[in-house]
């Protein structure tokens, strides 16, 4: 099994306490989310961060990487796709705990797009739930086909979830916020939302705000 990679940030104060993941969207890399590390640094001085490289290269950007292809022909591919990356990322993930000495529940997950659905796919299965997740501009991925109770017997952690996202998105439309809030309600998921006004697929201050907040909250143990 191929392994990952991407760029880190050390805590800024002393060893980690926290461990923190972006996952990027199709046709980006590492380097797309891992400044909003630098950003968040003043909020969580002790958490160390890191923003893998997808492993395979993005069929739609010759320089970029995704998770997983999408060519759009097949309902089911978000699924299988989020299906076949979950090994991979879930070992990256017990790796960096690892390195870092910390136990399970400090790490927090943020996606963007792409990187949102393999967040909530694999947070949600994580032996020991995660501290926080918090996703951009994404959904929540279910099979197309199936029984939603055999979905639901899949879910082995129930981390507090943040979703974001553009009003004016022509990518991902705001409408996957509220699918998946409800989705992750039904699932008994505690999660909360915020819709950035005028903002299309992307981030904005406000947004950034709000996700850094809520993983001090979550990591200080608070709501």
């Amino acid at each position: 099994m191929a392994e990952l990679d991407g760029p880190r940030l050390a805590p800024r104060s002393g060893p980690a306490r926290q461990l923190v993941v972006f996952l990027h969207g199709y046709g980006a890399d590492g380097n797309d989310l891992i400044e909003i590390g630098r950003a968040w640094q003043g909020l969580l001085p002790s958490a160390a961060f890191v923003s893998p490289h997808a492993t395979r290269p993005c069929g739609q950007a010759p320089v970029g990487r995704e998770w997983f292809p999408l060519t759009f022909r097949d309902p089911d591919e978000r699924w299988v796709g989020v299906n076949a990356a979950a090994p991979i990322l879930n070992s990256f993930l017990d790796a960096e705990l690892k390195r870092h000495d910390l136990p399970a529940a400090a790490l927090a997950l943020v996606g963007f797009s792409q990187g949102t659905m393999m967040s909530l796919h694999v947070g949600l299965r994580r032996p020991v739930a995660p501290a926080a997740i918090v996703g951009y501009s994404g959904m929540l991925v279910t099979p197309e086909k199936g029984d939603p109770a055999a979905f639901a017997v899949e879910i082995r952690s129930r981390p507090p979830v943040l979703l974001v996202h553009g009003d004016q998105d022509q990518l991902i439309p705001v409408q996957a916020l509220f699918h998946a809030a409800q989705g992750l309600a039904a699932l008994d998921v505690p999660v909360e939302w915020h819709i950035s006004e005028g903002i299309g697929h992307g981030i904005d201050q406000e947004g950034l705000r709000q996700g850094g907040e809520f993983l001090a909250r979550r990591f200080a143990g608070g709501k």
